[in-house]
């Protein structure tokens, strides 16, 4: 890049090896802005996952095509049965998640998904592969107001190598999808990078110049951005992660801190990939929005599609055997979650981190049943 933009320059300085005063520092400015900006407040939403269905193959996903795991979809009512589940346990805001295979997750499938939802969740995002331009105003007609695509990396060259067959190969259709959302009219905007696959400084610059741009052509949007890192444990197949570009705790940290000062009003999510101690120790330095009670694999909260459930390998679907099915519990999950407290723990520990949970935003025209 020959002139980065200035809140990238400010960056690059901020994320430099600081001393522990120094990090200390960054910490609290980053919380003194984040409740001048976003106040004493804690976004809570919890992940469906719709399908595990996928005809990507991602060298680092436990869904990649080519990996013969328990698969699932489910249908609209057993999604709606999923629903009702975290509806009960509190949760207004959902994240509908879900491989990129257009047989399962077909035309019309969330747009079915989304009207069966928005009679009684008032708060509906989508994390799913990157559709055609003429697709995301009728999702947002059908109940959508946030759209997630993470890029994963930056990094053009070690993108090629991961992704090795299905749409997701396409590194511009997938990098250019937040823009072409916004275009349709969704008011929320998530992007991020999966850290761990490539070197971290540089990912986390790349991050910041994507969320500059989207800030000055997106900018009626609300942005925010995720910071997932690499599980080695969490489904991976073909991958072998790199220690060297794992980011460690208090870089984790640092990074937050710094793009918080550099990006003081875009959303930060963190989700339960991280640890319980780790989690609420971001509560209070930086972080607007988490996951609840989350589970990662189709039917995970109530069971739901099991009696479906079969092997995908090659993108060929296979029954399962009758010993398969004897010893089969769930779907295969997209990785394997680090905090698994309870709706009611979990917001034991917002509130003593002096924080009010949000539940949902204002939603005075919609019927709840």
């Amino acid at each position: 890049m020959a002139s980065p933009p200035p809140a990238v320059r400010k960056l690059m300085r901020l994320l430099e090896p600081a001393t522990d005063a120094e990090l200390e520092a960054m910490a609290q400015e980053s919380r003194n802005i984040t409740r001048r900006f976003f106040g004493c407040t804690l976004r809570l939403f919890a992940p469906i996952y719709l399908s595990n269905e996928c005809i990507n193959n991602c060298k680092y996903c436990g869904f990649s095509r080519d990996n013969p795991i328990i698969r699932t979809t489910l249908t609209v009512d057993e999604v709606e049965q999923e629903a009702r589940y975290l509806y009960d346990q509190g949760l207004r805001s959902l994240l509908l998640v879900a491989g990129e295979h257009p047989k399962f997750v077909s035309d019309g499938y969330l747009q079915a998904c989304l009207d069966r939802l928005r009679t009684f969740i008032p708060s509906l995002g989508l994390e799913i592969g990157p559709l055609p331009d003429d697709r995301y105003a009728e999702i947002v007609h059908h109940g959508a107001e946030l759209l997630t695509v993470f890029q994963e990396t930056y990094n053009r060259s070690i993108y090629e190598t991961l992704h090795t067959a299905g749409l997701k190969k396409d590194f511009v259709w997938r990098v250019n999808c937040p823009e072409r959302a916004y275009a349709g009219g969704f008011r929320r905007i998530g992007i991020g990078a999966l850290f761990g696959i490539a070197p971290w400084r540089q990912e986390a610059l790349a991050l910041a110049c994507h969320v500059d741009y989207l800030l000055k052509h997106c900018w009626k949007a609300q942005v925010s951005i995720s910071f997932p890192r690499m599980r080695p444990y969490a489904g991976n197949y073909e991958y072998t992660p790199d220690t060297e570009l794992m980011l460690d705790d208090r870089h984790y940290v640092q990074l937050l801190c710094a793009l918080r000062i550099c990006f003081p009003h875009v959303g930060f999510t963190v989700s339960t990939r991280e640890t319980p101690a780790m989690r609420n120790a971001l509560m209070n330095i930086g972080v607007t929005s988490m996951s609840a009670c989350a589970k990662t694999e189709p039917g995970g909260y109530t069971g739901a599609g099991l009696n479906r459930a079969h092997i995908t390998l090659h993108g060929v679907q296979k029954e399962l055997t009758e010993e398969q099915r004897s010893h089969c519990t769930k779907a295969t999950e997209q990785f394997a979650i680090s905090d698994e407290r309870s709706v009611p723990e979990f917001i034991e520990a917002v509130h003593a981190a002096g924080l009010e949970p949000i539940w949902k935003d204002w939603d005075d025209s919609i019927n709840i049943r």
